[in-house]
């Protein structure tokens, strides 16, 4: 696994320390260092040293994970690959960090991460083969890093792709103590011609969607302005949930599909799959559905989830801006031929999923890419 601690203390640090040398330079008789500046190499080699177990646990045919050496490297054809495409998909968290940082809960971030990424490759046909993470900070609390990155290769268990490198970046003065970013990286493969582009689409297949776990890792600049509105705190019980705080609930990992997703595709029944994070069913469904064909979704088949129900009403939003917004409950769609619906459903659920039909592919016309049925009296 390659880890390094890049560390970058920002210009106005090192300002700081040049103009007041008297005071800001390290007492030692070697004079000024970096950790004098803000930068600790030790406790990035600290965070290295703990985090080799986690990687080791990640370890799959292609990739051993191990520490060492500048790049990751993956063998294809050691992971079974004969014709493959590489597929790559790159994500963030979002402001759902924010929330992470100030509950001071870690443990499921890192999952969020892994699966914004490789959900996207999935809805490709890709298998995710290894992960690289980014993690920057003002000052590095190992416990907090570990926490993060013991979580991203959780996700990457979850996933089946190795945890095969990372990046930790320290820098005082880009961000404020206590903040820190992730950024991540997936690479994936599929077999030439088993590549999922939605061009399979056709007028009457069935839209099958797959539960999600939560809000996932979207709209959370907007769960923010309802819980500001509301006076409410993350420690305040979850009026959707007695048993929990908002922060636990609102915390929730987002639901990684990549095994119950690939053991459909590999059945031969899924024409196409819509990863549904930002934008919703309105902006996602589209991106996989051929020019002059719809999605038609019946809303009755779309009850809210308590949590979505509480934003809907605490906020007054819209049920079109619900749509677009959120997940609403279904975290991915698959477009599957009529004909081998109750196989995809019967797979998807012996993958633990909870698939359900909620709607058709239908000629467009000169309506929108997707149809929402009965919205306003389903999600009143």
């Amino acid at each position: 696994m390659v880890r390094r601690i890049r560390s970058r203390p920002s210009v106005n640090s090192r300002e700081a320390a040049i103009s007041t040398p008297s005071h800001t330079a390290d007492p030692s008789p070697e004079g000024l260092t970096y950790k004098a500046a803000g930068v600790d190499i030790a406790a990035g080699d600290a965070l290295v040293q703990a985090i080799k177990p986690l990687a080791r646990a990640t370890a799959r045919p292609g990739a051993d994970a191990a520490l060492g050496g500048f790049g990751a490297v993956f063998d294809l054809a050691g992971a079974g690959f004969r014709d493959p495409l590489l597929v790559a998909a790159t994500d963030g968290v979002g402001t759902k960090l924010r929330l992470a940082i100030e509950t001071g809960r870690h443990e499921g971030i890192g999952i969020d991460l892994v699966a914004m990424c490789v959900n996207d490759l999935v809805v490709q046909g890709a298998e995710p083969l290894l992960f690289l993470d980014y993690y920057a900070t003002a000052r590095l609390d190992v416990e907090t890093a570990r926490a993060v990155v013991a979580s991203i290769a959780e996700g990457c268990r979850m996933a089946g792709c190795a945890l095969a490198g990372g990046e930790t970046a320290e820098m005082p003065g880009l961000y404020a103590d206590g903040d820190y970013d992730l950024a991540g990286f997936a690479l994936g493969a599929v077999e030439r011609g088993h590549l999922l582009t939605g061009d399979r689409v056709t007028d009457g297949d069935v839209l099958v969607g797959l539960a999600s776990s939560g809000l996932h890792s979207n709209g959370y600049s907007l769960v923010r302005r309802v819980l500001a509105d509301q006076g409410l705190t993350w420690d305040a019980p979850a009026p959707f949930d007695e048993k929990r705080t908002l922060g636990e609930a609102l915390l929730s990992p987002t639901r990684i599909y990549v095994k119950a997703c690939l053991e459909a595709v590999r059945f031969g029944a899924v024409h196409a799959l819509a990863h549904i994070t930002g934008g919703g069913f309105v902006e996602n469904i589209p991106r996989v559905l051929p020019n002059g064909l719809a999605a038609v979704l019946d809303a009755d088949a779309l009850p809210l989830p308590p949590v979505f129900q509480w934003l809907k009403r605490a906020g007054g939003i819209a049920p079109l801006e619900m749509a677009r917004t959120f997940n609403c409950g279904i975290g991915m769609v698959a477009a599957v031929a009529p004909d081998h619906v109750d196989e995809a459903v019967s797979r998807l659920s012996e993958q633990g999923e909870a698939p359900r039909v909620i709607g058709r592919v239908a000629p467009r016309g000169d309506g929108p890419a997707v149809r929402l049925d009965g919205l306003d009296e389903a999600w009143s």
